[in-house]
């Protein structure tokens, strides 16, 4: 895949140094990474072409629903910070798996993000239908959250509860 939006997270910020899988962050040979799982879904192995690095998207953010961006996991704050946003060329080595992103995603199912992701992942796999509270409710609270700027996203951050799946990347 050509030209995919990057950026970069540490355990140092909000979400900690767990994954979305309750598992630590892993900066070694096959480093952690983080995406709105309907777009890569959790598993997902991929390498970057330029610098050769592997990530598995083993977390998820909720500033990344919606988005086509993968933010990767880097273990300091320099490194994270020389990254910065880069558009890359990514090689998938394997494609994760939409059902495990379901059954991960479906306990956490209140959180407007979480929603999302969710009903999204149900449009590409119709047959395994996930038990989702008030999609339509949801979605409209989340479209408000996304389009009233910082302000409300600032409130929203504030009654996430404080689980590495809550990661915020604002």
């Amino acid at each position: 895949m050509s030209n995919v939006r990057t950026t970069a997270y540490t355990r140092k910020e909000k979400g900690g140094i767990q994954n979305a899988l309750g598992k630590y962050l892993s900066g070694r040979h096959v480093m952690s990474a983080a995406s709105d799982w309907s777009r890569f879904p959790l598993g997902t192995r991929f390498r970057i072409c330029n610098t050769r690095e592997e990530f598995i998207i083993d977390d998820y953010g909720t500033a990344l629903v919606g988005s086509d961006t993968i933010d990767l996991y880097k273990p300091t704050k320099l490194e994270m910070k020389r990254w910065g946003v880069r558009n890359v060329d990514i090689d998938v080595l394997q494609w994760g798996s939409d059902q495990k992103s379901l059954e991960v995603l479906a306990p956490r199912g209140k959180f407007p993000q979480v929603q999302q992701m969710l009903v999204a992942l149900q449009n590409k796999t119709p047959s395994r239908p996930v038990a989702v509270a008030d999609t339509t409710k949801a979605m409209t609270k989340s479209k408000k959250i996304a389009s009233s700027g910082s302000q409300s996203s600032a409130k929203a951050s504030t009654s996430k509860p404080k689980s590495p799946a809550s990661r915020t990347l604002d």
